[in-house]
């Protein structure tokens, strides 16, 4: 086992590496911290003309917060992928490097950018469309709980996708699709019965429900969604994990 000095260090060096990377090509990132504020911005008048000011703001900041997040899954997917498809990950897991400093050196750049762009979503919200959340804390647990779902989420898209392409399809697919079907675009109640009984698969419909909550300042139900978006995020990553252990990282041939 490789000594916590040399870990650390390890680790630490392959995070500066990634942020570089990061740095370098900072398009899609800044796209992903864009076009969440335009949404919200033109969409938001169309909430409150049929919700009311206050309920109408609330759901044009949840539904832009769920769906450009969930988006943003190419953030992490895509570093993994990339690395893949440069067969770079099999000769950094052929080195020194323990699988674990190799994910953590991915995940942290990761989790900077989808916590920030979260977080510029609702600032902005609070400082020009009167959004005023009753507890800090618990919005902020809900974010960090929403992050690790994403990043869990999006490493093991990185892992399974086997071009750049299927990636993309996936998370453009399936982060509107768990968007819809968890309430965050459009309210469940005015959505069909059977969207209501598969909501809860869609950790689209967790997160909606957090920040809810913790808007309201509901703190058993928001310690509740973190629970299960926690829980979600853990076993996604334990998923790739046992992907890349069990068939390694290199592409199937198409």
């Amino acid at each position: 086992m490789p000594l916590p000095a040399e870990t650390l260090t390890r680790t630490t060096t392959l995070v500066r590496h990634n942020l570089l990377l990061v740095r370098r090509e900072p398009g899609p990132i800044l796209s992903r911290m864009i076009l969440p504020l335009v949404f919200l911005t033109l969409l938001r008048p169309l909430y409150t003309a049929a919700q009311g000011p206050a309920a109408g703001t609330e759901q044009a900041v949840v539904g832009t917060v769920v769906t450009f997040s969930l988006l943003a899954l190419s953030i992490s997917g895509s570093a993994i992928l990339t690395e893949r498809l440069a067969r770079t990950w099999d000769r950094l897991r052929a080195s020194a490097a323990h699988p674990a400093e190799l994910f953590t050196g991915k995940a942290v750049p990761a989790f900077l950018a989808l916590l920030t762009q979260q977080a510029l979503i609702l600032g902005f919200a609070g400082a020009f469309l009167g959004l005023r959340p009753q507890h800090y804390g618990l919005l902020a647990a809900v974010l960090l709980s929403w992050s690790v779902t994403l990043l869990g989420l999006g490493t093991l898209l990185g892992v399974l996708a086997r071009s750049a392409g299927e990636l993309s399809a996936a998370y453009d697919i399936g982060g509107m699709l768990l968007s819809s079907l968890g309430g965050a675009l459009v309210p469940l109640s005015v959505l069909p019965h059977w969207v209501n009984v598969v909501a809860p698969i869609s950790p689209g419909y967790w997160a909606a429900h957090g920040l809810r909550a913790s808007l309201a300042g509901d703190t058993a139900a928001t310690v509740t969604t973190c629970a299960i978006l926690l829980a979600a995020g853990v076993v996604c990553a334990l998923a790739a994990a046992l992907r890349l252990r069990g068939r390694g990282s290199r592409l199937v041939a198409l």
